[in-house]
């Protein structure tokens, strides 16, 4: 039932966009469609796990033990940038069609601050690695839900009459600020389903 419990707080409760505000730039940028929204969400879910299960052991394997904690920003960094480029790279020799259909996202990942933050988080929640891959793969479903919705709701305004002043950036901006809004509704749901199943 923890588990349970995690995935929806990941996903609804502490969303990663709306909540801990990190992957913005992809979350403005790549959210114009709903399909592209998508793809760079199931992108990012495929990126996020594979850091996950890299960074965590080489943390608890080499840098806890060598005393060198306090270079885990700066590895994980150089670690997700080769993991991006060795997946693209095999991708692209062993899938071709799946390397196509993700295109310009696989890149864009590497720059994404999302999935830096889930392999510190992981670390400072003091996950397991069950727990490790579970709250990665939530994380991930949450930061696809937001991109969809918000993608969704963009394509909506693209067709309907918006004032001058509003359009593009500016009304863009709103929409994510009301759409965090809307998931604040979810506070407190992981604390009562806790209370409900006494965890």
């Amino acid at each position: 039932m923890s588990y349970i419990i995690m995935i929806i707080t990941a996903i609804f409760v502490n969303n990663i966009v709306l909540a801990q505000f990190l992957g913005i730039c992809p979350f403005l940028g790549v959210s114009k469609k709903v399909d592209t929204a998508g793809w760079m969400g199931l992108a990012v879910l495929f990126v996020m796990l594979i850091a996950t299960l890299v960074t965590y052991p080489i943390y608890y394997g080499v840098l806890v033990p060598f005393g060198l904690g306090f270079m885990q920003t700066i590895v994980y960094i150089l670690v997700i940038a080769a993991l991006v480029q060795m997946v693209e790279i095999i991708l692209k020799k062993s899938m071709p069609s799946l390397y196509s259909a993700l295109g310009v996202f696989l890149p864009l990942i590497t720059t994404n601050c999302t999935i830096l933050g889930v392999a510190i988080n992981v670390i400072n929640f003091e996950y397991n690695i069950g727990e490790a891959v579970v709250y990665a793969i939530a994380t991930a479903l949450g930061f696809t839900l937001a991109m969809v919705l918000f993608a969704g709701v963009r394509e909506q305004i693209a067709i309907t009459k918006v004032p001058k002043a509003m359009e593009g950036t500016p009304i863009a901006l709103i929409t994510a600020g009301l759409l965090a809004m809307a998931f604040m509704g979810f506070s407190g749901v992981d604390k009562g389903l806790s209370a409900a199943f006494g965890l």
